[in-house]
């Protein structure tokens, strides 16, 4: 039985998701949840009442958490593209930049999303204001931090990166980043014009007018 992966392709989070399986071309089939689709979503919910996607499914086992379904697929699913080194501390390394681009970048740029969503003015500008006080902090330890780096960590494409190109896709709609950050700036650039990321990102083209900030007109 195939793997089957349960998310919505503009969703950052599913593209995370959704660069490891391209990386290792991991057969799968994508149910997206939407409006569109009610079947997926019943069966979605049925299976994780807990409401967030993606999830993962591989026969009897389902899985959340996309850092828990990477490594699913690294521990159960192997392909040519290791996204967890064998070493065990520059997994370690891997495991903190994954944690790092979810929890300071993606977070972060979701409290502006959050905020705008509600349709109340008052709380779009408050979840601006949160997310580009935490982005800027983000991205300016990450200027320093990759420095001299081609992914994440050291020259292999990862998990973190994984974690990195939708983080960093959404952010800079939500907080552009400055041109100062040359090394920020090239890093987001590596990703985009990586395949894998490419293809997550076509994928959530059709779907821009979600953006509730305004998707800018690039990438």
């Amino acid at each position: 039985m195939a793997l089957v992966l349960f998310g919505h392709p503009f969703s950052s989070y599913t593209q995370k998701v959704l660069i490891a399986l391209t990386e290792n071309a991991t057969p799968f089939e994508f149910r997206c949840l939407g409006p569109d689709h009610p079947d997926n979503a019943a069966e979605w919910l049925k299976r994780w009442p807990i409401r967030k996607f993606p999830l993962l499914v591989d026969g009897d086992r389902q899985l959340a958490e996309t850092s828990v379904i990477i490594e699913y697929l690294h521990l159960a699913h192997p392909g040519p593209v290791r996204l967890l080194p064998n070493d065990a501390m520059m997994a370690l390394d891997v495991r903190f930049m994954d944690r790092f681009f979810d929890q300071h970048v993606m977070n972060a740029a979701q409290h502006a999303v959050d905020g705008a969503l509600t349709g109340d003015p008052v709380k779009r500008r408050d979840g601006m204001t949160m997310a580009v006080e935490k982005l800027e902090r983000a991205y300016a330890w990450l200027e320093t931090y990759l420095t001299n780096r081609i992914w994440a960590v050291g020259d292999i494409f990862s998990m973190a990166d994984c974690a990195a190109a939708p983080a960093l896709f959404y952010a800079d709609w939500t907080h552009p980043i400055a041109d100062g950050y040359t090394a920020l700036r090239a890093y987001r650039a590596r990703l985009l014009a990586r395949p894998s990321v490419m293809e997550a990102v076509e994928g959530g083209r059709p779907y821009r007018h979600l953006f509730p900030l305004g998707a800018p007109d690039r990438d």
